[in-house]
């Protein structure tokens, strides 16, 4: 009977601990991929910089900023149709579709779609309207502040959508001449929102009016206990503050949404364009790419999250007792 027998039981051997020499478990597959996606970048840049060199020629005709230069399309005067208006009617048409849409088909155990957009609704109810304003205010001003969160947040999300609106530069299909595709937002354009901050500034101004008279909104506007020339000087201080609501909320949607974009043409290969230089283009294309998605994953819906509050905040204000 072997040593390692007793009463009819056999004794497992005792497991070996792994030798330097063994077979090490193959490295993640995330990892690899990223290793693999790192040589062909880098070796990328050294192939392009051996064939074409580092030195560039500074290309005079390519201009950047005529990706947001606006060409008329229909001449109708005023109600002429270009490329803004075009991303706006799909704005419109996009914030009105995918709504009417998910609220005809919801359902008590909801959907991935219909979680997000009850989160979005939870978002727009409490945390933008409710905060900022009484509860019988807030269930008049919810469907205006919702709208606008939604159809800013679709104007930016489609604005980083490629579509062949860059009638500048043309490209041949099938012996068709098509505009080439470029990305374009109509928040990107001053006048769009200024024209949504002048409807929020009408719209507090006629519901702080209507609350308290035209003569106590305008007193409203210095706080209690300040007479005298103060109050005078406060009065015009507050007159101004209000007409720099306008550029505080247009200047800061359009500023941020033109700027991700710019940036986003220059890391894409407008640079390497510009200056003529090859390896520069293959270089940048990785940090367009994680701009890209930072502007879509955050700025996009980040803008309207502040001009929804900010919206919210003003129209609170107006009907407040003390500013």
């Amino acid at each position: 009977m072997s040593a390692q027998e007793t009463g009819g039981v056999v004794a497992a051997p005792a497991a070996r601990p792994p030798a330097a020499g063994d077979a090490q478990p193959p490295r993640s597959s995330a990892k690899r991929v990223l290793l693999i996606l790192l040589a062909v970048w880098l070796g990328g840049i050294v192939l392009l910089a051996v064939v074409y060199g580092i030195h560039g020629h500074r290309n005079h005709a390519f201009e950047p900023q005529n990706e947001f230069k606006l060409d008329t399309w229909v001449n109708l005067g005023v109600f002429s149709i270009n490329k803004a208006v075009m991303y706006l009617v799909l704005a419109a048409v996009a914030t009105c579709l995918t709504m009417i849409y998910i609220a005809r088909r919801m359902q008590q155990r909801p959907n991935k779609v219909q979680a997000a957009v009850e989160v979005l609704f939870t978002l727009m109810r409490d945390n933008i309207t409710g905060s900022a304003m009484d509860d019988k205010m807030a269930a008049k001003w919810f469907p205006f502040i919702g709208t606008l969160f939604l159809f800013i947040m679709f104007s930016n999300l489609i604005g980083y959508i490629p579509l062949p609106t860059n009638t500048e530069h043309e490209i041949t299909v099938f012996g068709m001449q098509i505009p080439s595709f470029s990305l374009y937002a109509a928040t990107a354009n001053l006048s769009i929102p200024l024209a949504l901050a002048l409807v929020v500034f009408i719209s507090y101004t006629v519901e702080g009016v209507r609350a308290k008279g035209p003569i106590g909104y305008l007193k409203g506007l210095v706080p209690g206990g300040v007479t005298g020339g103060m109050a005078v000087f406060i009065f015009f201080l507050e007159v101004l503050s209000n007409l720099m609501r306008l550029m505080s909320l247009s200047i800061r949607l359009f500023a941020n949404i033109l700027a991700g974009h710019l940036i986003i043409l220059f890391m894409a290969g407008a640079l390497a364009v510009i200056l003529g230089i090859s390896a520069l283009g293959w270089f940048t294309i990785p940090f367009g790419i994680l701009l890209f998605a930072f502007e879509v994953g955050l700025v996009a819906a980040l803008q309207a999250f502040i001009f929804a509050t900010l919206t919210a905040i003003y129209l609170g204000g107006a009907v407040a007792e003390e500013h």
